[in-house]
């Protein structure tokens, strides 16, 4: 319960600086990941954050690439 509140409050934080996702989505998906870390392996959790990690230097990498410039918004 109390790891749920946690990643509730983590990804509602996280959502702020997104603008895509509001601050209900966040909470939801920051709850959605406390209970997939209690659940799942380390090795599908290290899966998932490598994944995670590739993905956003993929995206920064096609943001410099198209001259988009992330920090100014």
């Amino acid at each position: 319960m109390i790891g749920k509140i946690l990643g509730a409050f983590a990804g509602s934080q996280l959502a702020k600086n997104t603008s895509a996702i509001g601050g209900t989505g966040g909470a939801l998906l920051g709850a959605g990941a406390a209970t997939l870390a209690r659940r799942a392996s380390l090795p599908t959790l290290v899966a998932l954050t490598a994944g995670g990690y590739f993905l956003k230097r993929h995206m920064e990498k096609r943001e410099l690439r198209n001259g988009v410039n992330s920090t100014a918004r």
